[in-house]
């Protein structure tokens, strides 16, 4: 039987002329099966991971799968051929962003970074987009043999990710993640007041598909258990700055259980109050004010957690400071 093992891949290539067949070992374990593909088919897109999960070409066991299946120990991966689009090789990076991300590295030691996203730069490639975060690190460290993403953040997000360089260390900090040992604090700025006593909002989330292909997520008491503890940080006229710290790991969790409390993100397109995101953004507000402040987790080996924290970008801090503080009287502490 075919053991696990990496592919790399150009455009305009067949990837395999025949099916592969790839028997999962203990340490693929717990992966999500879209992940996993994502690792096999280097250089694939994602939206054509997704495509041959969602027409059942890749199947586990000889069943349909569905992208958020986790792998077991002993489980049959069917691999189908997949051709890659004729497109041009993945351009370079220019030195101007492989800079900035070299400046944004916050925490680095044998197997870890953890690096300060900049907004605007999705994680990985794909569904249009050439050069992701992880493709940029991969031409910047070209002798990092294993370089890959630990989580993801939404391309407008920004803040503290991690990238494994060690299978190893993309295991342990995965068993971290499912454990829920490692925890992650985002800031977010929200409309409006909001309330000392709202200190957590637990909302079941469920992931729709719109017909023109937009992925949306709404408060539907079909779907998955969503947990997000807030915290109040600083009152402004008009809006909070909150730290959310999301307990579950669902798409959009912070935006939507903000949304679902009436106080939604500013700069959110999607599940904010357009009328008040133009006014913010007559204050310099220019984009999702959603980041990624700080990680606290246990690295192997140690006895202590870290925590890493990460700056905000002038986009934010700037129009931030300049706010009008919120009158201290206007409600009672709690």
């Amino acid at each position: 039987m075919k053991r696990d093992s990496d592919t790399s891949v150009t455009r305009g290539q067949i990837l395999s002329p025949k099916v592969q067949f790839v028997e999962i070992d203990d340490d693929r374990a717990g992966q999500r099966i879209d992940n996993f593909l994502l690792g096999q088919l280097k250089g694939v897109p994602k939206n054509l991971i997704y495509r041959i999960l969602r027409k059942g070409e890749v199947r586990v066991n000889k069943g349909r799968i569905k992208a958020e299946y986790k792998l077991k120990a002993g489980d049959m991966v069917r691999i189908p051929p997949v051709r890659l689009p004729d497109t041009k090789e993945l351009p370079n990076a220019s030195d101007q962003l492989k800079d900035l991300l070299a400046d944004s590295i916050l925490f680095e030691n044998k197997g870890l970074i953890i690096l300060n996203k900049p907004s605007g730069l999705a994680v990985h490639g794909g569904s249009g987009i050439n050069l992701g975060l992880i493709e940029v690190l991969r031409q910047m460290r070209p002798d990092e043999r294993h370089l890959e993403l630990v989580h993801r953040l939404d391309r407008d997000t920004s803040g503290c990710i991690m990238i494994a360089k060690k299978r190893s260390m993309l295991r342990y900090l995965h068993q971290q993640l499912r454990d829920g040992h490692i925890q992650k604090y985002y800031h977010a700025l929200v409309e409006g007041r909001w309330p000392n006593r709202c200190r957590e909002v637990s909302a079941p989330l469920k992931k729709n598909e719109l017909s023109s292909g937009e992925r949306i997520v709404r408060v539907d008491p079909e779907g998955k258990q969503s947990l997000t503890h807030f915290k109040v940080l600083r009152r402004y006229v008009g809006s909070t700055l909150v730290e959310a710290k999301p307990i579950t790991g669902r798409t959009h969790q912070i935006r939507v259980h903000a949304q679902y409390q009436g106080h939604g993100l500013v700069g959110d397109p999607k599940y904010g109050n357009d009328d008040f995101n133009k006014v913010m953004k007559g204050k310099g507000f220019n984009r999702l004010f959603l980041h990624a402040a700080a990680l606290s987790l246990l690295l192997p080996d140690e006895t202590k957690k870290i925590r890493v924290e990460a700056p905000l970008d002038e986009r934010l801090a700037k129009p931030l400071a300049q706010l009008e503080p919120a009158d201290p009287g206007g409600e009672a502490e709690s």
